[in-house]
């Protein structure tokens, strides 16, 4: 299949009166992470949800590769509910190796790509532990297995991270990063911000049941960024520019955050920053996710 994307066009939903999806429309481009980010209630999982078939959506539809997704290509992606949905009183392998005879492997392919995967997540040594018996962490890791065991096509993960501990969060990270690095669109959601910020080469920002924005994480960014600027001048560390049409926002150890107006050149503020000293840093405010996510869900 040479075009991979995973297409989300104009996908609608209500749940008797309340309308919970409205007009959802993004890509999930292959090779990279995306992160799905809103507030609780947003919309994420609902759309999650219509994306797998879990849910028929009132209006909408959903390709991959520009086919409509039949039962055939729903097969071939990996999707890991937010809600855990392992059976806790079976062995770990076990249930593994179930799912993924389910899938289409053969026993001896579903073995063999278990044992890889609990290897790579850190689970082998709890292989043939009834899953119940396992810390939150770890049954999380096990239903991220659960997602990967038929090397799927897509990856469509609802809060993976959520429950793992600083360095299970690294190997999760590294694996994502991988599936990405072979050519499969990555699509997850997750509250934690810093890291979606860290790990994410595409964003969509849903709110109240719209997308408010969505583009790689730089392009968003430099849209929000406006014409705010620090500057940084050795020796006057509290300096700000007697400027029209430049506010200061901020002084700081960093150096001094302006904002300038429509008819400000930043040239002048440079100039301005030059004839009081040597000038360390010049250089635009760049929001940080949390700022972004703020600012497009008022």
């Amino acid at each position: 299949m040479t075009d991979a994307t995973l297409r989300i066009d104009g996908l609608s939903h209500s749940f008797g009166d309340r309308r919970v999806l409205d007009r959802v429309s993004f890509e999930v481009r292959p090779g990279r992470l995306t992160g799905f980010i809103g507030a609780n209630g947003a919309g994420k999982t609902t759309t999650m949800r219509a994306i797998v078939g879990v849910l028929r959506p009132d209006t909408g539809a959903v390709t991959f590769g520009g086919r409509p997704l039949d039962l055939a290509l729903r097969r071939r992606i990996g999707y890991m509910p937010e809600e855990r949905g392992l059976y806790p009183q079976m062995k770990v392998a076990d249930q593994l190796v179930y799912l993924g005879r389910v899938l289409g492997l053969s026993r001896e392919d579903a073995v063999r790509r278990v044992d890889a995967l609990l290897e790579d997540l850190g689970l082998a040594e709890r292989a043939q532990d009834v899953l119940h018996t396992l810390s939150l962490g770890n049954q999380q890791r096990a239903q991220v297995a659960a997602a990967l065991v038929h090397d799927p096509d897509v990856l469509i993960l609802d809060e993976p991270f959520s429950g793992l501990d600083p360095l299970a969060m690294d190997t999760m990270a590294a694996r994502l990063r991988e599936r990405a690095d072979r050519g499969v669109p990555v699509l997850f959601s997750s509250h934690q911000l810093d890291l979606v910020e860290r790990l994410c080469d595409d964003l969509v920002l849903i709110h109240a049941g719209e997308v408010v924005a969505a583009g790689s994480a730089e392009e968003l960014r430099e849209q929000r960024a406006g014409r705010r600027y620090r500057v940084a001048v050795g020796g006057s560390p509290g300096w700000s520019p007697a400027l029209a049409g430049v506010e200061v926002l901020a002084v700081d150890d960093r150096g001094t955050v302006v904002e300038l107006d429509r008819a400000a050149d930043p040239q002048d503020v440079l100039r301005a920053a030059q004839g009081a000293g040597a000038v360390e840093h010049f250089g635009r405010v760049m929001p940080s996710l949390s700022e972004l996510f703020a600012e497009v869900a008022r």
